[in-house]
């Protein structure tokens, strides 16, 4: 792409708009596909069906910006910065996904997407932020692409690019912190668990009681990009691993609260070994922090690597979807101590 036309590309993020409807009240077998239980309940809707919708909508948005510039581009999931979930959704009512582009750097793009539901008296379910990357696979190896900015010509439109601006920021000065000592509360907290294991009959959960795992092939079927694995399926996996986690030590029923973070490390290839490693982390009042990790190993090639890295909350409710206390988790071990004290500073008790 040259410089003549870069500089006749430039669009607003109003161009960049993109809705998408899940319609539930209209086509039952898409609604069952959705459900998280066969019996009655608040909220009965599978949470991790919804992560890989809005995984594939932020892909379909930001590839119809990039190929307005390259049209046989793709683009890839760098990162998931947040999902928070204000109301639970049901499969009584259609979803609509709303998108749009917020940012766009040399080659990364921010979409901010809101999901609302149709049913009267709902509303509002969800605001949450992706970062996609566009590539090339000219010559069979993906390389970044360079892309033009936005036009940013209302001032809504730059109120949504500084806080996409305050994101970015702030998720480097977070891994600028996550390498910090403790300060002298956080070693005195960590200090006063230690000590109450200690304690002759003590009978609380250690963090190390609190781990499952799963391995699966990667196969054709979960395939997006050409050869690789729809990240989209990978984050449904690890969140329905984290959720059993979570119910590990939840006295009620967890439902989501918050996606803290999703990193997408290296992409997944056709035939590669997977590994699902949940964790419960820390709890807070009344949430559960689960670490779900994906590790990829590929026989071929004798290599193994993180895939994603993925930090969920949930909340412990009762039957009308108050919020009911968890107990307290105890780490053991330094690792323990460190992924514990990560999702402490990230709690949203």
């Amino acid at each position: 792409m040259n410089e003549s036309e870069q500089e006749g590309a430039a669009v607003t993020p109003h161009d960049t708009r993109y809705l998408f409807v899940l319609p539930f009240s209209t086509d039952r077998a898409l609604a069952r596909r959705f459900l998280a239980s066969d019996r009655q309940m608040v909220g009965n809707i599978r949470f991790g069906k919804i992560l890989e919708t809005l995984d594939k909508v932020a892909e379909n948005t930001t590839l119809a910006y990039v190929n307005r510039f390259y049209p046989d581009a793709r683009v890839v999931t760098a990162a998931i910065d947040s999902v928070v979930i204000r109301n639970l959704a049901d499969t009584n009512h259609d979803l609509v996904f709303s998108a749009q582009i917020n940012h766009v750097g040399r080659s990364s793009m921010e979409v901010g997407i809101r999901v609302e539901s149709l049913g009267v008296g709902w509303g509002h379910l969800a605001t949450c932020y992706f970062t996609m990357v566009a590539r090339s696979t000219d010559g069979g190896e993906a390389k970044s692409l360079s892309l033009p900015p936005l036009a940013y010509s209302q001032e809504i439109e730059v109120k949504r690019y500084k806080k996409a601006e305050q994101r970015r920021q702030a998720y480097r000065e977070s891994l600028a912190k996550a390498e910090e000592m403790p300060s002298l509360d956080e070693y005195l907290f960590l200090k006063k668990l230690h000590k109450e294991q200690e304690a002759e009959g003590f009978s609380g959960i250690r963090a190390g009681q609190l781990v499952l795992e799963s391995t699966q092939r990667a196969y054709p079927e979960q395939e997006n990009v050409p050869k690789t694995v729809f990240g989209g399926y990978l984050v449904r996996r690890a969140y329905e691993l984290a959720a059993l986690a979570a119910e590990m030590v939840a006295p009620g029923r967890v439902v989501p609260c918050q996606v803290n973070r999703i990193n997408f490390n290296q992409p997944v290839f056709l035939g590669d070994q997977l590994k699902f490693i949940a964790r419960v982390v820390y709890t807070g009042k009344t949430t559960i922090t689960v670490q779900s990790d994906i590790e990829r190993f590929s026989r071929d090639a004798g290599d193994k690597a993180l895939s994603n890295s993925c930090l969920f909350t949930f909340r412990n409710v009762d039957s009308d979807l108050q919020p009911q206390p968890v107990p307290p988790i105890y780490p053991v071990t330094y690792a323990e101590d460190a992924r514990y004290l990560n999702a402490y500073r990230q709690r949203v008790d």
